[in-house]
């Protein structure tokens, strides 16, 4: 056990060690487990993986904060940012959130619509995990007003029938099971999970096959260089297929997907030799990725070239790519801090609402480690939101 990290309960304990138990079984039956069906298991697994439980994930309570934890600003700015895509659209227009969270987004999102007179015929969560599913539909319905409450959806998959309307994600693809790769005598190796002796989780490289082989050219061509010996990190050879399957539905329309991730060449700079997995425990960053199945979070950076690369091969155009602070002051975060520091009296709230600020937009916190991409499909230009579009760094990809 990492001795820097706070120790789990009895309870948290007997939480892990069953999944353990589970991942020993499955790689003792089967043979090394790749590392991205490791990852999966554990922030998956029904019952018992890190998103499918009951333990408390976001904000003070949980691992880690996420923007629309810290307040209302981030969603205000989304839905000003995509209002005018679901004004060209019409009341038939619908919302897409994909992992809803603790709902928090959802929630100060709808009353944002509502206000502006933009409330998309249904507002569609795309949630996995029954745990939060339920979590998201007690904070709405305590927190809205019924006729609100009643525009929202939850689904078990992406819509089937086609649809129009707006798709949303904040910190979901950093959420999806990656691949781990490394570079060796001018071969491309997968990482894979393997027992030791004692029964200890422990890396094993293996031949990668022909998708993971075939995804890591691709990017040594893009860069026009290939990794050196010994460099290792991640790749998401499913993401146009994942992209695919999530917005493939969405005949007219945009998507706005908000992450910590680079371009694809500041993603895999030389020296960085690890990559960017990462795990999360009680509000603590920490690299050991087989700590606590089951009560940690494992995490990867974005690689929004690949990103932008997918959301093509499904049919859309970036109309827009940037950090999140010029996002966010482009879609009005100056007007609405204002305004809300204005009706403030209490001096206490108001330095909340500076902190909460200073949290979205510093480049040390998540204004410039965090970016968001833009795309559009099927919609004239004049719907896209004119300031996010001036603010485009676009080129950088």
């Amino acid at each position: 056990m990492n001795v820097n990290l706070p120790a789990p309960g009895a309870d948290e304990r007997a939480h892990s060690d069953h999944l353990v138990a589970l991942l020993r079984e499955e790689i003792a039956s089967h043979g090394p487990m790749p590392f991205s069906r490791f990852m999966e298991r554990c922030l998956y697994t029904p019952g018992l993986g890190y998103y499918s439980a009951g333990k408390a994930k976001f904000g003070a309570e949980g691992d880690f904060v996420t923007a629309p934890e810290l307040g209302t600003l981030f969603a205000r700015c989304v839905v000003r940012a995509v209002e005018p895509v679901l004004g060209s659209l019409g009341p038939e227009a619908g919302f897409l959130e994909l992992g809803g969270g603790s709902g928090a987004f959802a929630e100060a999102a709808l009353l944002a619509l509502d206000a502006a007179g933009r409330v998309p015929r249904r507002y569609m969560i795309l949630e996995p995990s029954a745990d939060l599913r339920e979590r998201q539909r007690e904070r709405l319905r305590a927190a809205l007003p019924a006729a609100l409450f009643a525009r929202a959806a939850w689904l078990d998959g992406p819509p089937e029938a086609e649809w129009e309307g707006v798709l949303f994600a904040n910190e979901v693809i950093d959420a999806l099971p990656t691949t781990r790769f490394t570079a060796r005598d001018g071969e491309i190796y997968e990482e894979h999970v393997v027992l030791d002796g004692e029964g200890r989780f422990v890396r094993s490289d293996r031949p990668a096959d022909a998708l993971v082989g075939g995804a890591v050219r691709h990017v040594e061509r893009d860069l026009g260089r290939e990794f050196e010996n010994g460099y290792r990190s991640e790749i998401l050879p499913q993401l146009p297929y994942w992209v695919q399957a999530v917005a493939g539905s969405l005949r007219r329309g945009a998507m706005l997907f908000a992450d910590y991730g680079y371009t694809r060449g500041e993603f895999y700079q030389p020296e960085r030799t690890d990559g960017t997995l990462r795990a999360f425990y009680r509000h603590r960053m920490h690299g050991d990725a087989f700590f606590l199945p089951g009560l940690q979070d494992l995490t990867a950076s974005v690689d929004f070239t690949a990103l932008a690369e997918a959301g093509n091969s499904a049919g859309f155009g970036v109309a827009a790519y940037m950090p999140q602070a010029q996002f966010l002051l482009a879609a009005g975060m100056q007007e609405f801090f204002e305004n809300d520091y204005l009706a403030l009296t209490d001096e206490a709230a108001r330095y909340r609402l500076a902190q909460e600020v200073k949290k979205l937009t510093m480049p040390d916190q998540m204004g410039e480690r965090f970016q968001v991409m833009l795309f559009a499909k099927g919609i004239d230009a004049a719907a896209l939101p004119a300031e996010v579009m001036a603010a485009d760094q676009g080129s950088r990809l």
